[in-house]
């Protein structure tokens, strides 16, 4: 593809062809970032292109891709989730502006639909038979869904932690499952030896550039819902890093096209329980593995797999990281739910219970507009979502006068 100049490994700077790899750097095994001719890009895709298109999806930004355009890819709605904006919930936080981007509204419920979306149309254009990942849900169930209508067999290694909502996702798509004894970690590294040993296509996030560069869309869409501005601030849940590095690249495409001026600064939130990034980044060092231990499945991680640029997209944006407790997720959750009607798993609401954080903290200028992304939705984690309400109420007898004794009823 011409718009693409190379793949170029973040940590020794070597550069390579598409040709000579997908993956990982072939002399220090160091992750790749995809570099884009911009000059050449920038002869077909501005303003005026975006405005005429009427095609609401990811596939809309298909020139900032490092894909063609697929006719194979199912009909499904990827990207184009809503950005909302809540002035009232921003008053009540003390903040100028903030807007809440709802992943879960794409198929599968979760922001990963994006980097599958690449990462399958990828597979397709090298001709695979079979893709795999590596997933504690949200990427393996977004994998299954995007491949399940295509002659393209679906493998998923998923740990022993895994949902059972984000399960039944799986097997309703007719993916192969192999569950795992053991971590999000050990089902990744079982599936990276297996995609080499087998030929087999590997999405894994932090592994495979393409999924990251799916990810990216989410913030070409904020942008272009913001009337072609970024946000000051913008706060992404953490696990490997893959969507806040993906979000940050996606920001710096539309600058070099000059679409945008101002660049947002972005806001790693992670859990307490596995903050790998979090800790790198106060010890100023490189990321070191943790023992994971979180109610947010979906960013349960011991080692980040793409802590690298995620570090790097903190250091560009003079961004910061932080970690909360699962107390605080479980209550973000239901006064996210109950304040802004978006019902967000675990990992979701992340990000909220961070926003909360650093409101007390005096870390968000009154001037400043934030933006939240809502990675998944609350479906994904019926059972994490269960912690934060009671629902072991008495059943009452199906008669007016019980309803009366519930103390429901006022006088007219």
């Amino acid at each position: 593809m011409k718009k693409i100049l190379n793949l170029q490994c973040v940590q020794c700077g070597k550069e390579h062809t598409t040709r000579e790899s997908d993956y990982v750097c072939n002399s220090c095994g160091g992750n790749l970032e995809i570099n884009y001719d911009y000059k050449l890009i920038n002869k077909r895709f501005d303003y005026d292109v975006l405005e005429k298109n009427d095609n609401y999806n990811m596939w809309r930004y298909v020139d900032l891709l490092p894909v063609e355009e697929h006719k194979e890819m199912p009909p499904v709605q990827v990207g184009w989730t809503p950005l909302y904006r809540l002035d009232d919930l921003a008053k009540e936080l003390g903040i100028s502006k903030l807007y809440i981007k709802d992943e879960g509204r794409n198929p599968t419920g979760s922001i990963k639909d994006r980097g599958s979306a690449v990462a399958v149309a990828r597979a397709l254009e090298l001709g695979a038979k079979v893709i795999t990942d590596a997933s504690s849900g949200n990427a393996s169930d977004s994998l299954a869904c995007l491949t399940s209508s295509l002659d393209l067999k679906t493998v998923i290694f998923t740990p022993k932690n895994t949902p059972i909502p984000k399960l039944v996702q799986l097997y309703m798509y007719g993916a192969q499952v192999i569950r795992i004894d053991g971590t999000y970690d050990d089902a990744f590294e079982l599936c990276k030896a297996a995609s080499a040993k087998y030929g087999w296509y590997n999405r894994a996030a932090g592994f495979n550039p393409f999924g990251r560069e799916g990810k990216k869309t989410c913030a070409f869409e904020i942008c272009e819902q913001m009337q072609w501005e970024a946000p000051d601030k913008v706060l992404v849940a953490v696990g490997d890093g893959t969507i806040l590095s993906g979000m940050w690249k996606g920001f710096t495409d539309f600058n070099k096209l000059g679409i945008i001026e101002k660049m947002p600064q972005m806001i790693a939130v992670q859990a307490e329980g596995s903050a790998a990034i979090k800790n790198a980044w106060e010890n100023k060092t490189e990321a070191t593995a943790v023992q994971a231990s979180t109610i947010a499945d979906s960013i349960s991680v011991n080692y980040p797999r793409d802590a690298y640029l995620a570090l790097q997209a903190l250091q560009e944006s003079n961004g910061m990281a932080l970690s909360v407790s699962d107390e605080e997720i479980i209550t973000a959750m239901k006064e996210l739910a109950r304040k802004t009607g978006i019902f967000a798993e675990p990992s979701g609401a992340v990000t909220y219970a961070g926003l909360k954080k650093l409101v007390e903290q005096g870390a968000i200028k009154k001037d400043e507009s934030v933006a939240i992304v809502v990675g998944g939705n609350g479906l994904k984690d019926i059972g994490a979502a269960a912690k934060a309400v009671d629902i072991s109420q008495v059943f009452v007898k199906p008669t007016l006068e019980e309803i009366e004794k519930l103390g429901l009823v006022k006088e007219k």
